[in-house]
């Protein structure tokens, strides 16, 4: 199912391109001129996925934002390059264009804040639209291969490179949401166990009962990634915060 959430994006501000090992600062420029950052996530502490971004949250909205950008300070043993986006004038993300190093510590400072998280093992899935497979791996070993069902032609997976955003045990699914009324014979308003969402625009992984007849053989969800509820809470249980999900044809 595909279930629509709201979420404004900045025009991202460039890419960083960074060496693949030791401190990596991002620009020498200081950000005294910016106001203070008032939090930076991953919290000291986390352990994260390996496609987690870092975001940056500043007290006011930021004038200068190539200084922001050039504040950030990134020490990990294999640090990737990353993209800027502004998700408000406030509130500064990095994304790693490539993983993490997994079970690895992480440092990171903007300003005058800093953290300092982890990254976990490396959970990676892999959704093949045309196989119907759903592959889970971690630290480069096949865990488990699940048969799924994808979006159907009318509403298609996207693919590309997504991250776990959140997990809900119970979500309820309205085609309204998505501009389809519920007396449309594409419309539906379904409770959803073991949600894990990978987009803000409300695409999950999840428990669908009603297709496991199609799992393995047919596309034909509403955009979402279906499992049987076995697979769902399995999977469900597994993945954390920043674990890649790659969606692939």
């Amino acid at each position: 199912m595909l279930h629509t959430v709201i979420r404004s994006i900045f025009v991202m501000a460039g890419t960083v391109a960074i060496a693949m090992t030791g401190s990596i600062a991002t620009g020498s420029a200081a950000i005294s001129t910016s106001p203070a950052v008032t939090a930076i996530e991953p919290g000291t502490g986390d352990v994260v996925g390996v496609a987690q971004p870092l975001t940056v949250r500043f007290a006011a909205p930021v004038p200068n934002r190539s200084a922001a950008e050039r504040s950030l300070r990134i020490t990990s043993p294999a640090t990737p390059a990353g993209e800027f986006t502004w998700l408000s004038d406030s509130v500064m993300e990095w994304t790693p264009s490539a993983f993490w190093p997994a079970h690895s510590p992480i440092s990171v400072s903007a300003g005058d804040l800093a953290t300092e998280f982890r990254t976990g093992a490396a959970v990676v899935s892999v959704a093949d639209v045309d196989a119907h497979t759903f592959t889970v791996s971690i630290d480069d070993q096949v865990v488990r291969e699940m048969p799924a069902s994808m979006g159907k032609p009318k509403f298609p997976t996207p693919v590309g490179t997504f991250r776990v955003l959140g997990k809900e045990s119970v979500v309820v699914m309205d085609s309204r949401t998505i501009g389809i009324p519920l007396d449309d014979p594409e419309g539906y308003k379904l409770t959803v166990y073991d949600a894990v969402r990978i987009t803000w625009g409300g695409v999950y992984v999840h428990g669908a009962p009603w297709s496991t007849g199609s799992q393995g053989y047919a596309n034909v969800s509403h955009g979402c990634i279906n499992l049987s509820p076995d697979n769902a809470d399995w999977y469900f249980n597994t993945v954390g915060m920043g674990d890649p999900v790659i969606v692939q044809s």
